[in-house]
């Protein structure tokens, strides 16, 4: 199983990377943890706003 605390990336530019001694890295955490056992999740971005959801066949899906 990949290790979910840190993996290296190409850009800085990447959504939640951060400087890290040498190696750049990204945030993770689990879709159970980010939607605290819910089935939906609204996300603001710049003004407007996304919905995370689980469809019912569990895959994740982003919308506008």
């Amino acid at each position: 199983m990949k290790n979910l605390d840190k993996q290296k990336i190409d850009s800085p530019k990447a959504a939640g990377a951060s400087q890290s001694g040498d190696a750049l890295t990204i945030r993770r955490m689990t879709s159970h943890e980010l939607l605290a056992g819910r089935k939906e999740l609204a996300i603001e971005h710049s003004g407007e706003e996304y919905r995370l959801r689980i469809t019912s066949k569990g895959k994740l899906i982003l919308t506008k």
